[in-house]
């Protein structure tokens, strides 16, 4: 059943760094190509650095990055370009890159191009009643992501050692999602940057419609295709300010209040969106056709 065509791609060079919107994007096994290349990771700690640790790291939305040459399917990533807040400009394969990033952050980090393999990350918890099902408000708790993380639970793992994906490769959220949430709470600026998603399909249906692909193929342009995987629950990030956006907690309320599904056995969390493996490589366009099968 066709649902919608193509919208938009993203993709993040830098984990939790302001990502690139894209006509086109390569996806394949581990994802689209080039996203999440990068990450900053703490070197006392080890931990892997976040917009999710928000009070250790306030400014990770407001920067920038960007490959100095478009990534290629069985080539080496290319560097990126940072542009820091105050303007500060350097690229990826600088000497001195871990040095001016440790003095602008005020922690000594890295810009590592594979996660630890213990990827843990420090992962704040507002103070918004039924966020998780430990009910965990005004908190920080250390959180293994990726590789780390089915290892932990003794699953395998839909991500490689090394990846600094927080649970699968792709993500995918419709517009009827986001124009659902604008109904529900006008005054709040539901922008898709907020959600940092890698495909958003355009659709006309009503209502957060991802809910019902769990476990139903994707399928672009008769080409490409992925399988939906679970829910993607929310955090602090979507309510955090960026460029063009201002800081607002509603964000995560609204879903609290009106998009709660079951993640993993463990209870309700808030959801937007839906998590996806890739099935069949390939390049996606905007404008592309998407079936639900």
């Amino acid at each position: 059943m066709q649902v919608g065509t193509i919208e938009s791609l993203w993709r993040f060079p830098v984990k939790s760094f302001q990502g690139e919107q894209l006509d086109q994007v390569e996806l394949d096994k581990n994802g689209v190509l080039g996203d999440r290349a990068y990450a900053l990771v703490e070197k006392e700690s080890g931990k892997v650095v976040t917009a999710k640790s928000v009070r250790q790291f306030p400014d990770l939305l407001m920067c920038k990055a960007r490959f100095v040459s478009p990534p290629q399917p069985g080539q080496e990533i290319p560097p990126v370009e940072i542009t820091l807040p105050n303007g500060t400009q350097l690229r990826s394969d600088l000497s001195e890159v871990d040095q001016v990033l440790s003095e602008y952050f005020g922690k000594a980090v890295t810009l590592a191009r594979m996660a630890p393999e213990d990827y843990t990350i420090d992962q704040y918890h507002p103070d918004v009643e039924h966020l998780n099902p430990f009910g965990q408000r005004d908190t920080y708790v250390e959180q293994k992501l990726g590789w780390a993380l089915f290892n932990e639970m003794g699953a395998p793992s839909p991500v490689s050692a090394g990846s600094f994906m927080d649970v699968f490769p792709a993500s995918v959220m419709t517009t009827s999602t986001l124009s659902r949430l604008q109904e529900l709470r006008p005054e709040t600026r539901f922008d898709e940057r907020r959600f940092r998603m890698n495909i958003i399909i355009k659709t006309t249906e009503s209502g957060f419609i991802e809910n019902d692909w769990l476990d139903k193929s994707i399928t672009i342009q008769n080409n490409v295709r992925l399988m939906v995987t679970m829910p993607d629950p929310r955090c602090v990030m979507t309510t955090l300010a960026q460029e063009g956006l201002p800081k607002d907690t509603h964000v995560l309320k609204t879903l609290v209040d009106h998009n709660r599904l079951p993640i993993m056995g463990e209870g309700l969390y808030p959801c937007a969106g839906v998590y996806a493996i890739i099935l069949k490589e390939g390049v996606v366009r905007v404008n592309d056709t998407v079936e639900i099968g």
